[in-house]
């Protein structure tokens, strides 16, 4: 697609795993899981390296069931036309972040990722940026991926 930031000839990973976590592309299946995360998680989730209230202070909002779904359509639309990479983060069946992997918007970096997990999980935070980056070092083809919160 001509408007793909990544190569024709990459293919997107479908999965990844780590530790007890695994990824998996963010869909209207994870909607009840996902929302059920993020609004348990919106204070945590301003807080997060990436997710920064100054740029947009009513950011992360709350959302309807209804909104969180259409929220995550775009993100499966994304995906298909290569647009940007959204991965719910799963321990076991259980939505406990998301990845976003999308072009990126500051000079010199082809990618922007960044990553959030529920606050329940807040702990996790540091290993889980540590684990994606070395994923996408490894399995995706960015020259220089900013990665938020990645020291």
């Amino acid at each position: 697609m001509e408007d793909s930031f990544v190569p024709r000839s990459f293919e997107a990973p479908h999965a990844y795993a780590w530790s007890e976590f695994h990824l998996e592309p963010l869909g209207e299946q994870h909607n009840d899981r996902d929302h059920a995360a993020w609004m348990s998680s919106i204070d945590h989730i301003r807080s997060t390296p990436g997710f920064s209230p100054q740029e947009e202070p009513n950011w992360p909002l709350a959302m309807t069931l209804e909104e969180n779904l259409e929220d995550l359509v775009r993100h499966a639309k994304d995906f298909h036309e290569r647009r940007g990479f959204t991965y719910s983060i799963l321990e076991g069946d259980d939505v406990i972040g998301c990845i976003y992997i999308y072009p990126g918007r500051l000079p010199g970096h082809d990618a922007e990722i960044s990553s959030w997990v529920r606050e329940s999980r807040a702990e996790l935070d540091t290993a889980v940026r540590e684990a994606l980056a070395t994923w996408i070092d490894e399995a995706w083809p960015f020259s220089n991926p900013f990665y938020a919160g990645r020291g």
